[in-house]
């Protein structure tokens, strides 16, 4: 069994990170870090670019657990997170969450709602600051 982060470099991927590793220790698996682009552009802000990937692994090998981290581009970042959690078979699918204006939502779409919809499992969404992040 398997915690999936759905991770960004910014306060809301450091606030799932932060929470998908306790829940890592908390049930004794390994920790899989999914960082998923559409790659239609040529900068995506969400997506760890290939001169910060070293110091992120390397962060993420000095946790106590089992960790593994993938980059997927593909059609849609909600998709590339269901399916690494269901390829996984994860327990828990960790995201973190960035204030959306309901017209927001309605006109781009929210990738933690169709998330929260399609995921095969539990889902953990969280916000930076919030109590525990």
């Amino acid at each position: 069994m398997t915690v999936v982060v759905g991770y960004m470099p910014n306060e809301f991927g450091e606030a799932a990170l932060a929470a998908g590793v306790r829940e890592a220790r908390r049930r004794g698996t390994r920790l899989l870090v999914v960082n998923a682009t559409l790659g239609d552009t040529y900068v995506d802000d969400r997506f760890v670019g290939t001169s910060a990937v070293p110091a992120l692994r390397e962060r993420l090998d000095s946790y106590d657990v089992p960790i593994e981290f993938r980059q997927e581009m593909g059609s849609g970042v909600s998709q590339l997170l269901v399916e690494a959690a269901r390829d996984a078979d994860a327990q828990v699918l960790v995201i973190g969450l960035r204030p959306r204006t309901p017209i927001g939502k309605m006109i781009m779409g929210s990738v933690a709602q169709r998330v929260l919809l399609d995921a095969p499992c539990a889902v953990l969404a969280v916000k930076p600051g919030a109590r525990g992040t």
